[in-house]
């Protein structure tokens, strides 16, 4: 298979490690691919009120999907294989249950500068041309995928700081206690009670390098 083509390759877990257990790749590129990004928020209005701020939610995982075209009319070069072959073979890698995981595998679509870990959540197949006995000579598979990865690296994405946790930081020239209070807690006043368990007498006045330790407060 050329390397210009989209391919998918398959694990058994989200850490993508390994050796693959399967590869599938296309003899036809997708004309295009959606890739859907979305954040969610807490919208409901309360009774008698005009409107509500927007609450952050959630972060949902991103989505990819495109059509992937099956041929065996002749038009492809050197393509003899039948097209429920080559559905076959697809659903192999990217669909079915997979005995020894439980679950469907894990798959890596990769395509020019796209490189998306994730699992096939809908797969729908329409044939578009057969031969006179009915056997499918085209057919188009409608894809999606949604992002699969591992916990370590949604910490990672996320760079949680939430203020119920224990913190570490390292300070960083032009760093304040009340700027990284801020970045931490969401509140800069916060800074006495941080000097306070750092024993810092000049908060106005951190040396670069120094390791605070940021508690976690209500």
């Amino acid at each position: 298979m050329a390397t210009d083509k989209l391919s998918i390759v398959a694990y058994k877990t989200n850490k993508y490690t390994g050796k693959s257990i399967g590869k599938v790749g296309v003899k036809i590129n997708p004309a295009s691919y959606s890739h859907k990004h979305q954040v969610n928020y807490c919208s409901t209005i309360p009774t008698g009120a005009a409107n509500t701020p927007l609450k952050f939610s959630s972060m949902p995982p991103e989505t990819i999907s495109f059509d992937i075209h099956f041929d065996a009319t002749g038009a492809i070069p050197n393509n003899t294989v039948l097209v429920e072959t080559q559905l076959k073979q697809f659903k192999k890698v990217c669909f079915n249950f997979n005995g020894q995981i439980h679950e469907p595998n894990y798959l890596i679509v990769s395509w020019g500068s796209l490189v998306f870990k994730c699992k096939l959540t809908s797969l729908s197949v329409n044939y578009t041309l057969f031969k006179k006995d009915g056997t499918p000579l085209r057919a188009k598979a409608s894809v999606s995928f949604q992002e699969a990865i591992d916990e370590t690296m949604i910490n990672k994405i996320a760079n949680k700081r939430s203020p119920d946790l224990t913190h570490y930081v390292v300070v960083k020239a032009g760093d304040t206690l009340p700027l990284l209070c801020h970045e931490i807690y969401g509140d800069q006043f916060y800074y006495m009670e941080v000097a306070k368990h750092n024993n810092i007498a000049n908060f106005r006045n951190l040396t670069p390098g120094t390791k605070l330790y940021m508690p976690p407060l209500k």
